[in-house]
């Protein structure tokens, strides 16, 4: 029996479970993924106590940055490291592994809605995923980056984390309440609560919706984005595309990435 589990707290929203499950299905591997309730503080205890069965952990919030200070971290590969954060753990034969795939796994996603090119973008909100999301935009082209965020001083990792990144885009701070949505993509990880009317009217104007939240669905950023016509790139686009390359780093098999889709999208659509 392998075992790998996805962790972070709240957790049952979570649809790695159905991804990874419906990948083992497809392949054929007789291996449990289930979702663990961890709250922040309290993954080095988790880890400490896994058995040898366990081949793979998936991270969201509060662990994604509190990872990287894991003891006995035998590499933080370069992704994690650019982004001062990882939603993968990997246990490898010199031990565990901590890597980011939602930078590429954003670039996949944007690039199976669309081929155009990026200069500029806007992202709302300056936690993990919107730093993992702005080295997306800078792999994808964008040399001009506009952040959004309640309050500055909560952005600092973020603005580390795109400085780190070989291409050195410009960056701007502004404040989500009233600054412009300026650019060709907007990516927004604020909650849908905060996505209120002051929000939609400003990002009516930017060609490409990438919305990371995948519940609720729609949130109204994207329900504005079908209503206008904008190209629209969503959560559950972004989530199929990094369980697929966590897959692949769990199991050393290619991932089954339309049975890992068409998973998420009955499990969305049952709970619609």
């Amino acid at each position: 029996m392998r075992r790998c589990a996805v962790l972070g707290d709240p957790i049952d929203h979570s649809l790695s479970p159905v991804l990874h499950r419906a990948a083992y299905g497809a392949t054929g591997l007789d291996w449990v993924y289930d979702a663990r309730r961890v709250p922040a503080g309290g993954l080095a205890g988790f880890v400490a106590d896994l058995d040898d069965d366990w081949r793979g952990l998936s991270l969201t919030m509060p662990l994604k940055r509190e990872v990287l200070g894991l003891p006995g971290l035998a590499e933080v590969a370069d992704w994690a490291r650019l982004a001062g954060a990882a939603n993968t753990l990997v246990r490898t034969d010199r031990g565990w592994v901590a890597d980011n795939t939602d930078v590429p796994g954003a670039v996949s996603a944007v690039r199976e809605r669309s081929d155009g090119a990026f200069v500029a973008a806007t992202v709302l909100g300056g936690g993990a995923t919107a730093a993992s999301t702005a080295l997306a935009l800078c792999e994808l082209g964008v040399g001009s980056i506009t952040l959004l965020v309640r309050s500055p001083d909560r952005a600092a990792e973020t603005l580390e984390a795109i400085d780190r990144h070989p291409a050195r885009p410009g960056v701007r701070v502004g404040l989500l309440a009233r600054d412009e949505v300026v650019g060709d993509v907007v990516v927004s990880t604020i909650p849908a609560d905060a996505q209120d009317e002051s929000v939609l009217r400003r990002c009516r104007v930017v060609p490409l919706v990438f919305e990371v939240l995948y519940d609720p669905w729609p949130t109204p950023l994207a329900a504005q984005a079908r209503e206008t016509g904008q190209v629209l790139v969503g959560g559950l686009d972004l989530l199929v595309h990094q369980a697929a390359l966590q897959f692949s780093a769990f199991t050393g098999l290619d991932a089954p990435l339309d049975a890992m889709r068409a998973a998420g999208e009955a499990a969305l659509g049952g709970r619609a």
